[in-house]
């Protein structure tokens, strides 16, 4: 018998018939998604919506489809980074997505909103539920790679979507600060615990580039992203630095207007999957 100590929270690779197992959903009849990749974060204010929005955007070339799922339901930031300001719609059976500039397909709670600054004020059953109908219930057409933005931290929400979204792996956003980079094992571990395919860690505002001399100053310290790849056999996928004209292109909803090649290792792993 499965114990609260004893349980893996894997509920794909279980066979017991606990009151806590929950099943993998799958998208509706109409939709295809061939790929689902997390991106992820052991804590907020790191940048995870941004790498996420960069990723699809970087995704989206070439023929490939691509769709991101913004799971961070309570504090919804994917519109805005495409210019996204019209509500969600339906033909009736399923909600539609919003198409960004280059036909990236997009659905998050902030198209739920009357007014963008009202707060979602829910307790975790209705959150995780409101995730998987944005999975089951949206017309997902012919998804190629779809990116999901999920919420901070390695609570409730994480565990559910973890257990119940089709996940096929995973990105670890992170930023220098070494108060992080202990929260980032956390992620690591929670990630081996459910048996998640771990892709490799993005360092977001790694460094800013001087003007001038191009010199490279890490403005938060020597970051401990390396050694902590290095201690769980995992790869340094990006180094991304501060820049003012990424912030500004996601303040105005121009974020696929940014050219960067900091991904291309990222978009490379995800295209071999």
């Amino acid at each position: 018998m499965v114990t609260e100590e004893s349980c893996t929270h894997d509920c794909e690779s279980c066979g017991e018939s606990c009151d806590s197992r929950i099943e993998k959903v799958k998208p509706n009849a109409k939709s295809v998604v061939k790929k689902v990749i997390g991106v992820i974060s052991g804590k907020g204010g790191v940048g995870k919506s941004l790498v996420a929005s960069l990723l699809a955007a970087s995704l989206n070339t070439g023929g490939v489809r691509v769709g991101i799922l913004d799971a961070d339901i309570t504090g919804p930031s994917i519109p805005r980074a495409f210019g996204i300001t019209e509500k969600a719609t339906s033909d009736g059976t399923l909600i539609l997505p919003a198409q960004s500039r280059e036909g990236i397909s997009i659905i998050s709670s902030a198209m739920l909103l009357e007014n963008d600054s009202d707060p979602i004020i829910w307790r975790g059953p209705l959150i995780s539920n409101l995730v998987k109908q944005f999975f089951t219930d949206v017309l997902w057409e012919d998804i190629d790679f779809m990116v999901i933005d999920m919420p901070p931290g390695t609570g409730d929400i994480a565990l559910t979507i973890f257990q119940s979204l089709p996940i096929d792996a995973i990105i670890i956003v992170t930023s220098p600060q070494e108060l992080v980079s202990v929260i980032v094992k956390k992620a690591i571990e929670m990630a081996n615990m459910m048996h998640i395919k771990i892709l490799g860690i993005v360092e977001n505002m790694a460094y800013v580039e001087c003007p001038h001399c191009k010199e490279k100053i890490d403005i938060y310290g020597q970051g401990h992203t390396a050694e902590i790849a290095k201690q769980y056999g995992l790869k340094v996928l990006a180094e991304i630095p501060i820049r003012a004209d990424i912030s500004t292109a996601a303040d105005e909803g121009k974020i696929e207007t940014i050219e960067n090649d900091y991904l291309d290792k990222a978009v490379k792993l995800i295209k071999s999957i």
